[in-house]
């Protein structure tokens, strides 16, 4: 097919390295304009363009795509491919391509629509989850699905890992969508609004740990905010970066924060029921280290505590 691509992050580039290797022609790639990043504010080129540009295809960076109705026309397009692009195409834009707008989509709609499908499905405990090919429409990932494909979530994943994955399986999927799209073999199937959720953006502030949370519920943020915005707390005054962790149904008659114990097998943290032991942690200005590692040069004790209003001894 002639295909247009819009995609941004990196979650977009395996899709689009299929789509070359596949044979498709891709007319031209859209992604956001370079943005600012790191402490000396560079302008930092999305993932997707930095691909494109190595394998010389031509890139454009609108602002948006209001007012593109007509350079993507010219195009001709048989289909245009949206991966996290980062803005809700308009409905002239969405009526143009042959086979219209296709999505891929890191869930298993109806669930999780929106900013952070990944997350917000560790951290609610699914699973499983997976990738949806949809055909676009103006909604917010409300669209007629194409095609599905499922993969558990093991108790390990974290959301780079679940990230890393769904982005190959939704890239076999997209190819096996479009060769199917081609030979008129697919049957859209309207999403059942009644089982919709919303899986709003991240916030920094999420990933704050309030320790009288139990600890199964602390464990899946864990794994949902690696790698952002990190679950976090505080020890002796200054930041714990929390990277990994695991939960225990043991229950200690402790403050929730209060270390019960430590040592190399991990910190063991008292929740609101349950402990969370911490396996992999970072102090403020300092690298990721495993509890071993950490506590070698940390002196931690039973009866320390860790929170916004506490600290460490």
């Amino acid at each position: 097919m002639n295909l247009l691509f819009a995609g941004t992050p990196a979650f977009a580039v395996p899709a689009l390295a299929a789509l070359q290797a596949a044979g498709h022609r891709v007319l031209a790639v859209y992604t956001q304009p370079d943005r600012p990043a790191g402490r000396g504010r560079h302008l930092n080129e999305s993932a997707v363009k930095q691909y494109a540009k190595s394998h010389g295809l031509e890139v454009r960076q609108p602002p948006d795509l209001k007012g593109c109705a007509r350079e993507i026309a010219a195009l001709a397009p048989d289909a245009m491919i949206v991966i996290a692009y980062g803005v809700l195409l308009p409905p002239d834009i969405l009526a143009i391509p042959k086979h219209g707008c296709i999505n891929v989509h890191g869930s298993l709609l109806p669930r999780w629509r929106g900013a952070a499908p990944i997350a917000r499905a560790l951290e609610a405990g699914d699973s499983v989850t997976g990738v949806t090919i949809m055909q676009m429409d103006a909604g917010l990932d409300t669209g007629p699905m194409l095609l599905k494909r499922e993969t558990p979530i093991d108790e390990t994943d974290t959301a780079t890992t679940l990230h890393d994955r769904l982005s190959v399986l939704g890239a076999g999927a997209l190819i096996e969508a479009l060769e199917r799209l081609e030979r008129g073999a697919l049957s859209p199937e309207t999403q059942d609004n009644a089982l919709a959720c919303y899986a709003r953006k991240l916030r920094k502030e999420e990933g704050i740990i309030d320790w009288t949370q139990p600890a199964t519920v602390l464990a899946r943020r864990v794994r949902a905010f690696n790698p952002w915005p990190v679950a976090n707390t505080r020890m002796a005054g200054r930041g714990l970066r929390v990277w990994e962790a695991h939960s225990s149904d043991d229950n200690r008659d402790s403050t929730p924060g209060t270390i019960v114990s430590a040592d190399a097998n991990g910190i063991n943290v008292a929740c609101g029921s349950g402990m969370l032991i911490l396996t992999r942690v970072q102090a403020e200005g300092g690298n990721p280290l495993s509890a071993a590692e950490f506590l070698n040069g940390h002196r931690l004790r039973a009866g320390d505590r860790l929170g916004t209003n506490h600290g460490a001894s």
